[in-house]
């Protein structure tokens, strides 16, 4: 699977991602080269985020809104919850999430504290952006 994220004003306007998925046919600057392309599937970033920086348990991390189920793709909302900590969160915080992060393990192993921190900063300046912008996060995901 390949995770895309992107910012866009609403659910009506995420759902019209073009299925061919080639950058330069997504359009403005949020879906186009403000989006980050990842193999780090929606529900791990936000538990990465609700609980490494808000300290919120596992089981309260809410649960994405399906936008579009195409047979081809699929388009899900991320909760405001998941992007918006990190807007205002030090580097302090940052690194004390990405050391609990790479602890977890996944089914490739714990993952470096370092790729961690980098993943949370690419998040942050994701998160400045959609803020920006007056955009929410969404995730189009395709195989």
């Amino acid at each position: 699977m390949t995770y895309k994220y992107f910012g866009a004003p609403n659910s009506a306007t995420a759902a019209q991602v073009p299925i061919s998925m080639r950058p330069e046919e997504l359009g403005g600057d949020e879906l186009g080269m403000g989006g980050m392309f990842t193999k780090i599937k929606p529900e791990t970033i936000a538990a990465m985020v609700l609980t490494g920086i808000q300290g919120m348990p596992l089981h309260k991390v809410p649960p994405l809104e399906l936008v579009v189920l195409h047979p081809d793709y699929a388009v899900v909302k991320l909760p405001m919850t998941v992007v918006d900590p990190l807007r205002g969160v030090g580097e302090e915080s940052v690194g004390a999430a990405a050391f609990i992060w790479s602890t977890v393990p996944d089914r490739g192993g714990p993952r470096d504290a370092f790729d961690v921190y980098q993943l949370l900063h690419e998040w942050q300046d994701f998160s400045v952006r959609l803020h920006e912008a007056g955009h929410q996060p969404y995730c189009l995901v395709w195989p």
